[in-house]
């Protein structure tokens, strides 16, 4: 098994990006309001969540996300910076969960908590190889 002894409950990581026209709901169909959209807020949060684990992984790893459970509380127009942060709270085995949080610098519009698993990139890569060969 890999060495994750460098995981501590308590690393903090951010991501930030501004609401453009691509970001909004109604650009990646989530909806129908010129707003910042929920999976782009999703994806903030996990960016967010890689940022923590920055340096804290062993070679050849890496994390993939495998579970959200997110509110998306206020809205965001177009203009402002969302900024997504992430602090891990459970290490198991290779199982890592995080509180995440957003704010558009106006108020908090979302939160929630999202998992994480550690893999080994060639295994992983290998296992993905074989499942893309065609099927008899």
């Amino acid at each position: 098994m890999a060495d994750l002894s460098s995981l501590k409950v308590g690393l903090e990581g951010s991501a930030s990006a501004l609401v453009t026209e691509e970001r909004l709901a109604t650009k990646v169909g989530s909806g129908d309001v010129p707003v910042f959209a929920s999976p782009m807020l999703i994806a903030l949060m996990e960016a967010a969540a890689v940022d923590c684990l920055d340096g804290h992984l062993p070679d050849d790893h890496q994390s993939l996300g495998v579970h959200l459970n997110v509110a998306h509380t206020a809205p965001t127009p177009i203009g402002f910076t969302v900024t997504a942060k992430a602090t891990l709270k459970a290490v198991d085995g290779r199982k890592l969960t995080f509180d995440v949080s957003a704010s558009d610098g106006a108020e908090q519009i979302g939160s929630g908590v999202h998992t994480r698993i550690v893999v080994d990139t060639p295994r992983f890569m290998a296992r993905l190889a074989a499942k893309s060969l065609p099927r008899r």
